[in-house]
């Protein structure tokens, strides 16, 4: 097992991560940056190492200071958390050439999975059915990228191959507009991801976001462990997550689950990943694959009773994963907040400290978070400060605890979110279930 591990992120994420650790017996190390001295997770430390000043630049995305910090206190391990540097490849070589466990994928296969057209043809080959498209780079004749469109049907949508969580993408609905879009996007790519590469695929209108958590050895097993639904977004950002997703059947999680079960072997993937889909009309179309572990993976974990955390330390470690397929069962239905500190009209971020906390508990409630009263929320990062989750026999059980748990939650001094949160659990749609990604900003206005 490993035996210490700096934990190369902040929040909660890094809380989590922590604990998992505490279970395990592995130490634990937290980097910080120097707005982040107060954070619950580098007081419960077993030590902790300032490495820049507050802007994530000078710090959270240095990996200098990151592997410099594992090599002061002896550590043999480090885990990114999600965001920052965790789907960095460079980043994951240079932890692994320094002789530490990189607690994620390897480097190649971040690097395989980060570009969207090898990851495209990867699936491809896997058997995931994909969005149907250009297969590859544009090239550079206006006749055939024509042709091509007219072939896949408008409207298309024009993406970065070095893109990701919706940014470096263009819809196009007419002819007309197609070359200066692709100009469009080539330059903002070239600008943005430092690679002006770009596809072209068939812009569904009404999808729904459907991903597929998976977790792969070193040994080539590897398992699904079912589906969420993230279609409850603003500005490509998750709100609110569930596992399972409404209306998907047995046959098509097993069907879709073990296709992307097989593409972890023929990729050697390792640790935890997620296949991100879109789903429109019955049929399922790979857009993406994260090579981490998502935000959303409590409600994964609140179904299936895995524990994601534990198996990437265990895998990281050079153990075979702790489960078969038959091991894994759906019970009952999760639903996940995100609570973020931000006007939840306006979602103006809201920093500053908090003057009382109250979180919820009871029956098939968790709260991952890593604020507690007095907390100074600062300015520098992501404003999401917690995440709520219910569970319950069935969707409307785990709806009806998030109502009541939403009430009881109070987090006074900032602003959050919670109040949109009650609006979404109240919505009739969403009740409903099946709403498309498009569904909350027309209800928001936006």
């Amino acid at each position: 097992m490993i035996e210490k591990l700096v934990i190369a992120n902040r929040g909660e994420i890094a809380l989590r991560i922590q604990r998992a650790c505490r279970e395990l017996g592995i130490k634990t190390v937290a980097v910080h940056s120097e707005a982040d001295r107060d954070l619950k997770h580098v007081r419960l430390a077993d030590e902790s190492v300032c490495i820049g000043p507050a802007a994530s630049a000078d710090s959270y995305l240095q990996t200098p200071s990151i592997i410099s910090a594992a090599e002061i206190t002896d550590a043999v391990a480090i885990h990114p958390g999600y965001g920052f540097l965790s789907e960095n490849a460079d980043f994951a070589e240079r932890v692994e050439e320094s002789g530490f466990i990189f607690v994620g994928p390897k480097p190649e296969t971040i690097r395989l999975m980060g570009d969207k057209i090898t990851a495209i043809e990867a699936m491809k080959a896997a058997g995931v059915p994909c969005v149907p498209g250009s297969g590859g780079p544009l090239t550079e004749d206006k006749r055939e990228t024509l042709e091509l469109a007219q072939q896949i049907g408008y409207p298309v949508i024009i993406k970065a191959s070095g893109g990701g969580g919706g940014r470096g993408m263009r819809v196009v609905h007419s002819e007309a507009a197609l070359l200066n879009a692709i100009a469009l996007t080539r330059a903002e790519a070239g600008a943005t991801f430092g690679n002006d590469i770009v596809y072209m695929e068939k812009y569904l209108q009404n999808p729904r976001h459907v991903e597929f958590q998976v977790m792969a050895d070193s040994y080539g097993n590897a398992i699904y462990l079912g589906e969420r639904d993230c279609s409850m977004q603003r500005r490509h950002q998750k709100v609110v997550e569930e596992a399972p997703a409404p209306g998907i059947t047995e046959a098509q999680r097993q069907q879709i689950g073990e296709r992307c079960a097989e593409a972890c072997r023929q990729i050697g993937y390792r640790g935890a990943g997620t296949f991100e889909f879109l789903y429109e009309n019955g049929e399922f179309y790979f857009i993406e694959m994260n090579t981490r572990v998502q935000v959303e993976h409590p409600v994964t974990e609140m179904i299936t009773g895995v524990d994601i955390v534990k198996e990437q330390l265990l895998i990281a470690a050079g153990e075979r994963l702790s489960y078969k397929q038959s091991d894994i069962g759906i019970r009952g239905h999760a639903i996940e907040c995100r609570i973020n500190a931000e006007d939840a009209t306006t979602f103006i971020p809201s920093p500053g400290a908090i003057s009382r906390l109250h979180l919820p508990g009871g029956p098939g409630i968790r709260v991952d978070t890593h604020i507690y009263t007095g907390y100074r929320v600062p300015p520098y990062y992501d404003s999401m400060i917690g995440k709520l989750i219910a569970h319950g026999e069935n969707r409307n059980a785990a709806i009806a605890r998030m109502r009541t748990a939403l009430s009881e939650m109070v987090i006074e001094g900032i602003k959050t979110n919670i109040p949109l949160h009650q609006e979404i659990m109240k919505d009739q749609n969403f009740m409903t279930g099946g709403a498309n990604i498009h569904y909350l900003e027309k209800k928001l206005g936006l």
